[in-house]
């Protein structure tokens, strides 16, 4: 399989057995012990909570508080399969998780991330591990195929706490011709900052924990206009 090729056509790739079950394993049981052990002692821009303002919807910055984790996100082997898709020298960004917790597990508005990112050139990228299953019940990501290749769409604050920033206009493309990640754990996508994609709330018992990892080329810069947008929104709901 040509990742390149299929990645710069669509915009997102799949990747069967990107961890393996032992890493897996490893991930979740360290993601346990630091909600339990550490969470408390960060600041609070370290989470997002869902609406029950008790269960973890997001964990933001862990290459800043968790040495496991930005050991990982630092993998010579998972930044040279990163170096072509942004076009250059990899920069590790950001690791992160989407809970999406059993019953109360929030939806994500249609967005890009270069509306968070505010990066250009757009080289940049989010590899999203699944840690469970992710299937057709517990919100599955959804992309739209080669929407990266329009660029930026305009933005409206969303007022999702973690996502503050969704698409001023729903697309009309069909679910049906959206490419659905159905995962199982250990498997990854690998999407472009501006691919458009979403996903809805998890009414299942089944969680749908992600990990992702985030980043982009050593040569892109921060563009004003994004980030002017993306703070207000994030000032309009924290943390985002």
């Amino acid at each position: 399989m040509n990742h390149l090729t299929d990645y710069e056509r669509d915009g997102v790739i799949l990747l069967r057995g990107f961890l393996s079950p032992e890493e897996v394993a490893a991930v979740r049981a360290e993601l346990e012990r630091y909600i339990r052990d550490d969470l408390a002692s960060k600041p609070l821009n370290a989470r997002t909570l869902e609406k029950d303002e008790k269960t973890v919807r997001n964990l933001w910055r862990l290459e800043e508080h968790n040495e496991f984790f930005r050991t990982l996100g630092h993998r010579e082997d998972i930044k040279a399969l990163i170096a072509p898709l942004v076009h250059g020298e990899p920069v590790l960004c950001a690791v992160e998780t989407f809970n999406k917790p059993a019953r109360i597990g929030s939806g994500v508005p249609y967005h890009q991330d270069n509306a968070y990112f505010c990066q250009t050139p757009p080289d940049m990228l989010t590899v999203w591990i699944a840690i469970d299953a992710v299937t057709e019940a517990n919100g599955p990501v959804f992309f739209v195929k080669g929407s990266h290749n329009a660029g930026m769409l305009p933005t409206r604050p969303s007022g999702f706490r973690g996502n503050s920033i969704g698409l001023a206009e729903t697309p009309t493309v069909p679910l049906s011709d959206q490419f659905c990640a159905l995962l199982e754990p250990g498997d990854a996508t690998i999407h472009q900052c501006e691919t458009i994609h979403h996903s809805a709330p998890n009414t299942t018992e089944h969680s749908r924990l992600g990990l992702l990892l985030v980043y982009r080329g050593s040569h892109t810069q921060t563009d004003p206009k994004l980030k002017e947008a993306y703070t207000a929104a994030a000032t309009a709901t924290p943390p985002a």
